[in-house]
């Protein structure tokens, strides 16, 4: 199916924007049946030394801070996987507290206690030997918004010190270190526009990641950004659609920002192509200090205790959420 992607970003056609739905679901499909694949996140610190100025834990933010201690992680994991989670996605803050050492003893005592989960981090930027020190000790995958394909709006979403050509250089260190990588972007960031969206559709058909996780821009109080407009969760659904046309095997989240943005985001992001979803997994306190943008859903249906309920409505609309690692799928390509 040929592209045109600023056609499919703009126009009101209803049967063109039906279209593009339903064949990225049709690829979905074909490549994993009808299964969305559940992972567990567990956000195990919002001490961040970055300043990135859309973002609700930056380090200027007044905001109460939290690390988990190895027991609590490990504790999540035990509750995960009795829930029938076989990812653990450990994310948070880049954060000089989590070194090494102290990550990669983590890492290993999870790949010890759970070999037949699949273990995630999203932990921002980090040297290779840093990446390469994790994927020994048992990581899988690595997941590393790039925020935008576009160099000059990256450097009117970040600080001075933050690079875009270090952020692109950690993705393709990852990709060498043999992880399954994820790349992805906020819709409606402040300054994006079609042209830029444009770059980021040819930069993920570029580097073709495993995973892509896109949400919509949600504000976050107390940041350079606070009163900008949200993004669209039309404009969201329609990229996820556009993604999995793109690359047909990838990793889909129905991110938790489309979920606070509308009360049924992650149906209708899975009916736009997704086949992924994240319910957190972190302890009850800690949740709502993780507030990396304005209202994040940690409760209800976004909670890890609400497996039984996220199956329930997949299956209402026709998916089944198996108790599976969910691999991307290299041996169809």
């Amino acid at each position: 199916m040929a592209l045109d992607i600023e056609h499919l970003l703009t126009t009101s056609d209803p049967t063109a924007i039906d279209s593009l739905f339903h064949e990225a679901c049709r690829l979905r499909d074909e490549a994993y049946g009808r299964k969305v694949f559940m992972r567990g996140l567990i956000e195990i610190s919002n001490h961040c030394k970055n300043d990135c100025l859309y973002c609700g834990i930056r380090r200027s933010n007044t905001c109460h801070r939290y690390r988990l201690t190895k027991e609590q992680i490990l504790d999540c994991c035990r509750q995960g996987h009795a829930l029938g989670f076989r990812t653990f996605v450990l994310q948070g803050g880049e954060d000089g507290w989590m070194t090494d050492e102290v990550l990669c003893d983590i890492v290993s005592t999870i790949r010890r206690e759970y070999p037949d989960c699949a273990i995630t981090l999203s932990l921002g930027e980090r040297g290779k030997e840093s990446f390469r020190r994790l994927r020994e000790a048992g990581a899988d995958r690595y997941l590393l918004r790039h925020e935008t394909a576009d160099s000059d709006h990256y450097s009117r979403l970040h600080p001075a010190e933050m690079s875009f050509d270090h952020r692109m250089q950690c993705l393709h260190d990852l990709r060498e270190l043999g992880y399954q990588v994820g790349c992805g972007f906020m819709v409606g960031s402040p300054f994006q526009t079609i042209e830029t969206l444009k770059k980021d559709i040819a930069f993920i058909a570029d580097f073709r990641p495993e995973m892509v996780g896109i949400g919509p821009f949600i504000p976050a109080d107390g940041t350079p950004f606070e009163h900008e407009k949200a993004g669209s969760v039309e404009l969201t659904l329609r990229l996820l659609a556009i993604i999995r046309i793109t690359l047909p095997h990838v990793l889909l989240p129905a991110t938790s920002a489309l979920g606070t943005m509308h009360p049924k985001g992650r149906e209708l992001a899975i009916r736009a192509g997704a086949n992924v979803v994240m319910p957190n997994l972190s302890p009850q306190d800690t949740r709502a200090l993780y507030s990396i943008y304005n209202n994040k859903l940690s409760t209800g249906s976004e909670a890890a205790e609400s497996a039984a309920d996220i199956r329930a409505r997949m299956k209402a609309i026709g998916m089944d959420v198996p108790v599976d690692r969910g691999d991307f799928l290299t041996h169809n390509l």
